[in-house]
């Protein structure tokens, strides 16, 4: 494992490992948005929306003014229908009274995410999931990394969890507007990455030095293991360094989105870029 706070020289960014190119995902086709804010911020991202539902009975608040308005002026019909029609369709149980047929983004290969993350002369600043099982989980670490300038995500094809109704309401909108590539081996990834001159960080709550104390600068892979087992050894094997976020209190542990959020600002806070926006709650 590197370290690279050592005098260790830098990997040349045009050394590629030897391996088999990971091929091209294909387009993940359509799918649901379920709730008001999830479905307003579908809306506001561009998503190709083909299919509005509102519950005639739902109570009306200032986000579902917001949705209307939105399909309004993108001259999208929205059809009032009996909430019992929404129940039959939902898929999380949560869908506050509004459904969308979204026409998903189509996913990248790892290596044409990079190509994207490098526009304009940026240093890519990657997240890479490994096993992350709960949908909920990669939706919220989807609008951590969104809200924190990351320029894309890589998640496994097999063994976790993927794009779904689930996963976009978690995201509000964010996996509509984060590029996703599709990963069919992560540590070939993670390799792949390596090559290109990318610093691999992986999470880890036993070991590695506190994430403060750490460089998360340059073109930049930070890796979030998975719920139950953290990094596959294989994965961990391939990091360049790990990083820990000390616990002061008696839990043992934090959940997955959670230690993502609290990396993913510490890698913007120390990374140079435009102003930052202030936050909003919700």
């Amino acid at each position: 494992m590197r370290d690279r706070d050592s005098n260790a020289h830098r990997r040349p960014r045009d050394h590629v490992p030897a391996g088999r190119p990971h091929r091209a995902a294909e387009t993940t086709g359509p799918s649901f948005v379920e709730g008001r804010r999830a479905v307003l911020e579908a809306l506001r991202a561009g998503a190709e929306v083909s299919h509005l539902r509102v519950a005639a009975s739902a109570e009306p608040s200032r986000v579902l003014d917001e949705v209307v308005e939105e399909a309004r002026q993108r001259r999208l019909f929205v059809e009032r229908v009996p909430s019992e029609v929404l129940d039959a369709l939902s898929e999380t149980g949560r869908h506050q009274g509004v459904i969308a047929d979204v026409r998903l983004p189509e996913a990248l290969s790892v290596e044409g995410l990079y190509e994207k993350a490098c526009q304009g002369g940026r240093e890519p600043f990657l997240v890479v999931l490994d096993g992350v099982e709960d949908p909920q989980n990669l939706g919220a670490i989807a609008r951590s990394a969104e809200a924190a300038g990351a320029h894309g995500l890589i998640v496994p094809i097999r063994n976790a969890a993927g794009i779904s109704p689930g996963s976009l309401r978690a995201s509000a909108g964010a996996l509509l507007l984060l590029p996703v590539a599709e990963a069919p081996n992560t540590a070939r990834a993670l390799e792949w990455l390596k090559g290109k001159g990318v610093w691999v960080a992986g999470a880890d709550p036993e070991g590695g030095r506190p994430y403060h104390e750490a460089s998360l600068t340059g073109p930049l892979a930070l890796v979030i293991g998975g719920e139950a087992r953290g990094l596959h050894r294989l994965v961990r094997e391939r990091c360049d360094f790990l990083v820990s976020i000390p616990l002061k209190g008696r839990v043992e542990s934090l959940n997955a989105s959670a230690a993502a959020a609290i990396l993913l600002f510490e890698a913007a806070r120390q990374r140079p870029g435009p102003g930052q926006k202030p936050h909003k709650n919700g």
